[in-house]
Parts: structure tokens; sequence; C-alpha cells
């Protein structure tokens, strides 16, 4: 992307989930990553606001969103809509057996607390997962971050996000179980 990428406040974020495709269009992506596990698909997009995440098998589709609040996103097979503010979870039986499991927080730190954190998504993502920088804004001391770790087993894949938002010390945590019930 050629212009800088500025994140909303954390308060005017939202943890939705669909039964559909969303368009990319519709999000400033950042960087995307396809993964193929057996009858799994999952396509992972870090953005501004956090990610788009679409899993897929052959009977179901669902795509996980954090968005700003007043970003124009449809409303057609939209399951879930939580505002992010402090920790909740969310549960959602899905066709075919399947069930899609959530718990998402905001956490805001210390100065000190919140540059380890940042260092610590760093090392991880260096290991494991996808991590995108995003172009470090001349005010703030760090670069925001969006790191995203899928672990595929037997019948479930696991879900861990994070997000850093420097101007407010916060990070944005989500993670997400989708499981077979057969």
């Amino acid at each position: 992307m050629s212009r800088d990428i500025v994140r909303p406040p954390v308060a005017d974020l939202v943890f939705q989930l669909y039964g559909r495709p969303l368009h990319p269009e519709l999000f400033d992506i950042g960087a995307v990553r396809k993964i193929t596990r057996g009858e799994f698909g999952l396509e992972v997009r870090i953005t501004r606001t956090g990610h788009v995440i679409t899993w897929h098998n052959a009977a179901v589709l669902l795509t996980e969103v954090t968005a700003s609040a007043d970003q124009e996103l449809p409303l057609r097979r939209r399951l879930l809509n939580h505002r992010f503010h402090f920790e909740q979870s969310t549960s959602l039986d899905c066709a075919h057996g399947m069930r899609y499991q959530a718990s998402f927080q905001v956490e805001t730190l210390s100065p000190e607390q919140f540059h380890h954190v940042h260092d610590e998504i760093l090392a991880d993502g260096a290991k494991r997962g996808f991590l995108h920088h995003f172009p470090l804004e001349h005010r703030l001391p760090r670069e925001p971050l969006g790191y995203v770790n899928a672990e595929f087993r037997p019948g479930c894949l696991f879900l861990c996000s994070f997000h850093t938002f420097p101007g407010e010390r916060t990070v944005i945590k989500t993670q997400s179980l989708i499981e077979s019930g057969a």
C-alpha cells in the first residue's frame, strides 16, 4: 500500500462473524496469507483495524472480522456483532455440526508493559504465525503490529491474534476455535 495506515481508536472497534465471504475491497489490507490443510481452507488478511479471517470446508464458510463500528459492512448473514470492551466470549452452533467459539479482549498497558508485550509479539512472529508491521508513525515509539497464528488439529482450527495500538498502549487479543461436532 502506498499510503500510511492509521489505526482507528480501539473504542471504535467491533468483533463480527459472518456466514459468508466479504470482498477484500471493503478493507485496508496490509498483508494476506492463504493456507490449506486437509479439508480446511484459511485466508488471513491483516488490516488496519485488525483482521479478516475466512475459514471454509466443503460445507461451511465463516468470516471473522475486527473492524471499525462505522465501517459500512453488509448486514446479510452477519451472525455475531460485539463491541470490543474488556473481555468477552461468544459461541455459535453452525450448519453441519460445526461449532464456533471465540473470546476477545482489550488490554491497555503501562508504557513498560506495552513495550514488553510488543517485543514478545515480535519474537513469536519471527518463529511462527503471520506477523505484519505497519508503517511507523513519526509520533509513535513502536510500529503497530498485526499477528495471527493458526493451529490445525484433527477436526478443528485454533486461531489466536494480537493487534497493537501503540498510540493508546493497547493490545486487542482474540482466540477462536472452529471445530467439527462429528
